[in-house]
């Protein structure tokens, strides 16, 4: 295969990719809205063009498929035949198996490895006339069947909330008919396809130039002390200047790594609309702040997370229509799915108008599966309590199925989650629902930290950790059964002391600076000889050799050429646990 045609299959798959993805969205939304002509029409558009992209590339299976669904949606735009429950059952499974057949494609499979004699049958059962299914229902599917909304802020998309288009990947070129309509206004290609390789090298050399700036900016200072003078006042200018152009080279460069979270969020209407149908509820995920923007590699790992949680609303939170009519509620259940800034992180909430989270409940469902102790339930407190549902193997589902009961997912979700410097919280009402909330940061590269010190050596804090810090005498520093606490207002703070866990000699003082740390509902204090202050740091990895250091994530280079090691919050938290703390 030549370069050109190399191209044009790379071209094909990722207009394709991306047009999978709007039918599914717009799909689902035609569900909700069956008399919304102007929608159909686009779900055809969509379909046409996949059909005649992979006719021309002779993807004659591809072709097949795709013929037989748009002849269904032409009847449809037509006014031939009414949408119903069955007949968009059929629809997303034709054009999940043409996503199916791409990834054969993107294999070097080609597209004749699927049989889809079977989603052809009864795509063409459909024209034919039978829109039952074989004694399925054909009842309308705006009547009882599941919703899946997208919000949006800006008035223009709000008429038009089903007009949901991620920007492309990095690596990835615009929709061709895009392309098509900007050559038309005369501006020409508005992309480029872009290696994402070619994007890391580039963020790891501005990484660098950051580490030279600070280096620049620390030399500058201390010349300004000890020597001065007309020459050093123009270095310092200049030092300032680079500075500046530095932070907002920095700022550009990760701009081009970023993507919409609603690359995420788009898959979960389709989602919900199974998994509505499988569970018989009638729920409705409302979507807003899809447009905010996040790094690339926290994209490709906040997925998954997402997944399990929206499940679980669904399937633990909303109940049946029959259960919430009963308790005064509509039968429809509500999913909100929401993003938005705050400071250099990303706040993601996913809040469900379900029966919410008995405390109690699941204390007594730990002790019964032995991953606590009677005594230890009894002295818990609710926040204590609701984060039991974090435990390896805790479940509260009363039968195993497909959706949930097997005993994982919680616990990996809080793990993916603290991988990613991020933290994850549960806030729950009895009868009103519940609310889980996750913050994670922007990038992954260049994180805020607060430096401090022992003895002679220097370590750097996530920013996002710390609560906040104190200095305190060491006589408020108690100790209860061989271990040091603190009592700061109201609560009893156990305490790390960073000397002791990383083996360094110190002098004994008359007082401690204490650095507040917190990830999810656990606080604990860690004593450090002197804060350094704030600085904005590059993570570098310790290399295989040194890689799993318990208390260590990672490695930045200061300003004056030394490595401080970056403290890993979780293991410490985790070294607390261990001790009994």
């Amino acid at each position: 295969m030549s370069q050109e045609e190399v191209e044009i299959l790379d071209d094909f798959l990722v207009e394709t990719d991306e047009l999978l993805e709007k039918l599914d969205i717009d799909l689902v939304e035609l569900e909700n809205s069956p008399g919304d002509l102007d929608l159909l029409n686009s779900i055809f558009r969509c379909a046409h063009t996949v059909k005649g992209t992979s006719g021309f590339l002779g993807f004659t299976t591809m072709t097949e498929l795709t013929h037989h669904a748009e002849d269904v949606l032409n009847k449809l735009r037509k006014g031939d035949l009414q949408m119903t429950a069955h007949i968009m059952d059929i629809l997303l499974q034709a054009f999940d198996l043409i996503k199916v057949i791409t990834e054969d494609i993107r294999d070097g499979k080609g597209d004749s490895q699927r049989d889809i004699s079977g989603v052809v049958g009864r795509l063409s059962s459909i024209i034919a006339g039978n829109v039952d299914g074989d004694g399925e229902s054909a009842a309308p599917a705006a009547h009882h069947t599941p919703t899946a909304s997208v919000k949006t802020d800006t008035p223009a998309a709000a008429k038009e909330p089903k007009k949901v288009a991620a920007k492309p990947a990095p690596a990835a070129k615009a929709p061709a008919a895009n392309d098509n309509d900007d050559k038309k206004k005369g501006g020409g290609d508005q992309t480029i396809r872009v290696d994402v390789e070619r994007l890391d090298s580039l963020m790891n050399l501005v990484g660098e130039l950051v580490l030279g700036r600070n280096r620049i900016a620390q030399l500058t200072q201390q010349m300004e002390t000890t020597i001065g003078g007309e020459h050093i006042e123009a270095l310092s200018e200049t030092s300032a200047q680079l500075s500046l152009i530095t932070t907002e080279l920095q700022m550009a460069v990760m701009k081009t790594r970023m993507l919409p979270v609603g690359k995420v969020f788009n898959r979960f209407p389709r989602m919900v609309r199974d998994l509505s149908r499988e569970l018989k509820k009638e729920i409705e995920l409302v979507i807003t702040g899809q447009d905010t923007e996040l790094d690339k590699s926290v994209i490709e790992e906040i997925g998954d997370p997402l997944v399990h949680l929206i499940r679980n609303s669904c399937d633990h939170g909303i109940e049946i229509p029959e259960v919430r009519k009963a308790s005064g509620k509509p039968a429809l259940g509500t999913v909100h799915l929401a993003a938005f800034h705050e400071g250099n992180h990303i706040v993601i909430e996913i809040k469900d108008d379900g029966k919410g989270i008995d405390a109690e409940m699941l204390k007594e469902k730990a002790v019964e599966k032995e991953l606590i102790t009677e005594a230890d339930a009894a002295k818990m407190s609710r926040t204590e309590a609701l984060n039991l549902i974090f435990a390896a193997g805790f479940s509260t589902a009363a039968k195993v199925t497909d959706v949930s009961g097997r005993g994982v997912g919680m616990d990996v979700v809080r793990t993916n989650i603290e991988k990613l410097n991020g933290l994850i919280s549960i806030d729950t009402e009895i009868g009103s629902g519940s609310t889980i909330t996750i913050k994670i940061p922007l990038t992954l590269a260049i994180i805020q930290v607060l430096l401090v010190g022992v003895a002679d050596e220097s370590y750097a804090i996530p920013l996002v950790s710390v609560i906040e810090t104190v200095k305190v005498p060491r006589t408020e520093i108690k100790t209860i059964e061989q271990k040091r606490v603190l009592r700061l207002r109201d609560q009893v703070l156990p305490l790390l002391e960073l000397s002791k866990i990383f083996d360094i000699t110190c002098e004994e003082k008359d007082y401690f600076y204490i650095v507040i740390l917190g990830l999810a509902e656990k606080r604990i204090g860690l004593i450090v000889d002197k804060l350094l202050g704030q600085e904005e740091i590059v993570i570098k990895s310790l290399g295989d050799f040194l890689k799993g250091t318990p208390g260590i994530t990672g490695a930045t280079i200061m300003g004056d050429g030394r490595v401080n090691l970056i403290v890993d919050v979780t293991s410490l938290l985790e070294m607390a646990t261990e001790s009994g703390l």
